[in-house]
């Protein structure tokens, strides 16, 4: 039969969790006293910025089927060379096709993917 000492079954329990333990610095709670505070308050809901709706997103969007090389050349990473690359490459059945067709490179897709859309004729 083993003997386990005070010290060693404390350190066993302490190691698995199953003392607890008082708040370290770091968790004590601060006096409710005191008012000043250094942190900014929390912005209010009113004033809180939210994302565009989502219409308003479509309605800027590119059209990569029918934009011409000026439009194309004003986004991001594209330049003249692969706005002619994405001329030449028309008609686009989806957006990704300028990454499957080996069009953009995926690092130059992911900066306007979105901002663009492949509409199809009708």
């Amino acid at each position: 039969m083993r003997h386990f000492t005070l010290a060693s079954l404390l350190a066993t329990a302490l190691t698995l969790g199953l003392m607890t333990a008082t708040p370290s610095m770091a968790q004590s709670t601060q006096p409710a006293a005191k008012s000043e505070s250094k942190m900014a308050p929390a912005p209010k809901a009113s004033e809180s910025k939210m994302a565009p709706a989502p219409k308003e997103a479509k309605a800027e969007l590119l059209d990569i089927n029918s934009a011409t090389a000026d439009q194309l050349d004003a986004l991001p990473g594209v330049g003249k060379a692969y706005s002619a690359k994405i001329i030449a490459g028309r008609p686009y059945k989806g957006k990704d096709d300028l990454v499957n067709k080996s069009i953009l490179p995926q690092a130059t897709y992911d900066k306007i993917k979105d901002k663009i859309i492949a509409k199809q004729k009708s």
